[in-house]
């Protein structure tokens, strides 16, 4: 069931949902075999994956060292792609689906216009997803009209990456990571970076803190700090009420002090 493998990372379907899918896939084939049009169910054996919030996977540095290393080994010419993927967090559709008159090299700046959302978005390239872009575009001038990531049969745009990202990843010897991951790499390293979740949010085209809110956990500096803040405002607050005892003090004594000069 591949188209279901792809349509899964393409369109961010949950767990549930895919299940969905899965179930209505299996009932069909099923159904098929009932009336002797087909002799065997091939959805039987893909196992459902597991509802819930469920862990987020991204790659470790040594893993993305080994995965660069069997793209540039097997799939020189794609590893721009990967690398445009995991410094900006697009989705496959959003990347794939790039034309030049959407990039502006001045700004580092990709404009993506229509999302998943529907909404339009600008994304900042950084260094390395700048160079690779640059990259793609081989020092010469392309028109706007076409596709950063063009198919060398057809000229149109590719559809993802089918075939080489499993291929690499087999011999990167990486498990249970697939092109969708690419973008929890990419939000991953910025929430461990120190960038606050809705900044985080935004640069994945998220409306709301709730997709975000997996990545919380790998910020434990920040969070430390969060609560470390306690102990500095109990500080604070209790030097302002000593402050306050003392000055009292003062004036009361101030007071004794003058009647005794009276007298």
């Amino acid at each position: 069931m591949e188209w279901l493998t792809e349509q899964a990372e393409e369109r961010e379907w949950a767990a549930t949902t895919r299940n969905r899918w899965q179930a209505t896939f299996s009932l069909i084939f099923r159904v098929g075999l009932d009336n002797e049009k087909i002799e065997r169910n091939p959805a039987a054996r893909i196992r459902k994956k597991t509802e819930g919030g469920g862990r987020v996977r991204f790659l470790s540095d040594p893993e993305e060292k080994r995965l660069r290393a069997a793209i540039e080994r097997r799939f020189a010419e794609f590893l721009p792609h990967f690398l445009l993927s995991i410094h900006t967090g697009m989705r496959m559709s959003e990347q794939y689906g790039l034309h030049w008159n959407q990039v502006d090299f001045e700004r580092r700046q990709l404009h993506l216009i229509r999302t998943k959302n529907g909404d339009s978005r600008t994304i900042p390239l950084n260094a390395i997803a700048l160079a690779a872009l640059q990259e793609l575009q081989g020092g010469k001038s392309r028109p706007g009209i076409d596709p950063v990531f063009p198919s060398v049969r057809t000229g149109d745009s590719l559809q993802g990456s089918r075939g080489w990202f499993s291929t690499a990843l087999e011999e990167a010897k990486i498990h249970e990571y697939t092109w969708h991951c690419n973008r929890h790499t990419f939000a991953s390293r910025l929430v461990m970076a120190g960038v606050d979740l809705r900044t985080v949010a935004e640069l994945l085209g998220h409306r709301t803190l709730q997709m975000v809110m997996r990545y919380s956990h790998l910020a434990p500096e920040h969070q430390a700090s969060a609560v470390d803040r306690l102990v500095s405002f109990q500080k604070r607050k209790g030097h302002q009420n000593g402050h306050r005892s003392v000055s009292r003090k003062r004036r009361s004594n101030g007071s004794t002090g003058k009647s005794l000069d009276l007298k």
